[in-house]
């Protein structure tokens, strides 16, 4: 039987978001993981708040790199992009393209899965002891 948050009860609050936008960010869910992310500066070391794309050159940019992202799923490509910024930037990712087709591959692989984004973030949430309010993101 396939495992989902589905099969378990969930909080009211929690099930009413997943009824309007389903295994996705949206805005506010959006910025409140944005808003718990670091990086470390590579020049002094020390930690820095990491803040949240401008969603509008996100657009621009995967348009440029022909990376076709459904509506449903752009806070999904914005929270992958600010976790490039937090965690891979100037290592494992060097630029823009990379950045770009780093999204395209997490959100089109052909063996991931709807709202992958999400429960990855779900999945960090929950062990690291982040409680989420529900009430709040919608």
């Amino acid at each position: 039987m396939k495992q989902s948050l589905m099969n378990y009860g969930l909080p009211e609050d929690m099930e009413r978001y997943l009824s309007y936008y389903g295994y996705h960010f949206n805005k506010k869910l959006y910025e409140f993981a944005v808003g718990n992310m670091k990086k470390k500066d590579k020049m002094t070391g020390k930690e820095e708040d990491v803040e949240p794309v401008d969603i509008d050159n996100l657009e621009r940019g995967l348009k440029k790199y022909k990376v076709d992202v459904p509506s449903e799923d752009i806070y999904d490509a914005a929270y992958l992009a600010s976790m490039v910024d937090a965690d891979f930037w100037g290592s494992s990712i060097r630029d823009e393209e990379q950045m770009f087709l780093y999204i395209k591959d997490v959100l089109c692989d052909v063996d991931g899965y709807d709202g992958i984004v999400f429960c990855r973030f779900l999945a960090d949430c929950s062990a690291k002891g982040r409680q989420i309010q529900w009430d709040r993101m919608l």
